[in-house]
């Protein structure tokens, strides 16, 4: 991959424009009754509802399914899809010191390379630096000899630096023998995770290892759906962003200045941006399968709006004042109230138009988050 040409966006940036406040936190919330949570998904998945939404004095709110969505798009335009693929990242595991035994969770969440990474550790008051944890296959389950093991290099509050032993096995095999798929905390809450979710929880194209979260937005497609786009003349590219558990951490700053995103690594090829940049100036559009790929294309383009090589981390929080350089429509799952996800959207198509939309989402029986029905958006003028 070729390097970026411009450091990517941190906060207080956003992305090379001036920065706006965006509103404070309380401006994003709204009430969400439980049962409209997804704790599975729906079967097929792209028998999902959609809906369509148009920006204006009245939104124009449109109910349909996944599966139309070949039809609600044009020849020409273009699906850009998130690769990377979810790694069985919750780990449980047992610190021996001395005659004292402590179980120990980790969630990694950045992968440092040559074995390191970093992690969400609980309880982290029973760690020390240069201790090692031994895992095993769940949280009352006894480590294995020869198993993943790995030693605490760094330790700072709730996060760890774990560099890992596989043993006898590879990481990758180690990894699969005793790791958990890391569901969102609003469905481990209620529910176990379960080998269905080893298949649930993942695009059908994924490729990538290095993901703690899904681009849940891809969860929705099917062969069939691909190929029947592919025949609509609607074309498909992938870029990669691998997502980190930062993207489950709550927004607790009134003032969204003050809130610190957490950087995800994420690439572009030279030969996907220049597609993308033919496919604009031939009139398609950049359909943006999933805020994670928004994200990406978004630290990828210039002020100019050309698409551009990258291979770096981005830690770009967009939120109403953002002003959009690549992504022409957006196609994304119902987020949480409060969330730079939800802040991201009312960015897109505007605030009053995207909780116009919330409101009928929970009225008429739209699914929400991971597991939920998609919604397939268009911005708002003058963004």
């Amino acid at each position: 991959m070729t390097a970026p040409t411009r450091e990517p966006a941190g906060e207080g940036e956003l992305d090379g424009f001036p920065s706006t406040p965006g509103g404070a936190l309380s401006d994003y919330d709204f009430e969400l009754p439980g049962d409209r949570i997804a704790l599975r998904p729906a079967r097929p998945r792209d028998s999902a509802r959609l809906l369509a939404v148009t920006p204006g004095a009245s939104p124009e709110l449109a109910d349909r399914t996944v599966s139309d969505l070949p039809e609600l798009l044009a020849p020409g335009d273009v699906l850009v899809f998130n690769d990377t693929r979810v790694i069985p990242a919750q780990l449980f595991g047992v610190r021996v010191r001395g005659d004292a035994v402590a179980r120990i969770s980790a969630t990694l969440h950045k992968d440092l390379g040559d074995g390191a990474w970093k992690a969400f550790v609980r309880p982290a008051k029973r760690l020390a630096v240069g201790e090692t944890i031994r895992f095993a296959s769940g949280p009352d389950a006894e480590p294995v000899e020869g198993g993943l093991l790995a030693r605490v290099t760094a330790l700072e509050g709730g996060e760890a630096t774990l560099c890992f032993d596989p043993g006898a096995a590879s990481f990758e095999e180690a990894m699969l023998a005793v790791g958990h798929v890391p569901l969102p905390p609003y469905i481990a809450r209620r529910r176990p995770e379960d080998a269905a979710d080893r298949e649930d929880y993942q695009t059908v194209y994924a490729r990538l290892p290095g993901s703690v979260a899904a681009p849940t937005a891809g969860l929705h497609f099917t062969p069939d759906l691909l190929r029947r786009l592919g025949e609509r003349g609607i074309g498909t590219e992938f870029v990669t962003l691998h997502v980190g558990a930062g993207t489950f951490l709550p927004v607790k700053a009134e003032d969204l200045n003050a809130h610190e995103m957490h950087a995800e690594f994420g690439t572009v090829s030279t030969e996907t941006a220049e597609r993308l940049n033919a496919a604009r100036a031939a009139g398609g559009r950049i359909v943006c399968v999933g805020t994670t790929s928004l994200r990406l294309l978004e630290s990828a383009t210039d002020e100019n709006g050309t698409v551009g090589a990258f291979a770096d981390e981005t830690a770009i929080f967009i939120r109403p004042g953002y002003r959009f350089r690549a992504v022409d429509v957006l196609m994304t799952n119902f987020h949480l109230p409060k969330s730079t996800l939800f802040m991201l959207v009312s960015a897109f198509s505007g605030l009053e138009t995207m909780q116009a939309a919330y409101a009928h989402a929970v009225e008429t029986g739209y699914r929400f988050y991971s597991y939920g029905d998609s919604s397939l958006l268009f911005p708002k003028a003058n963004r």
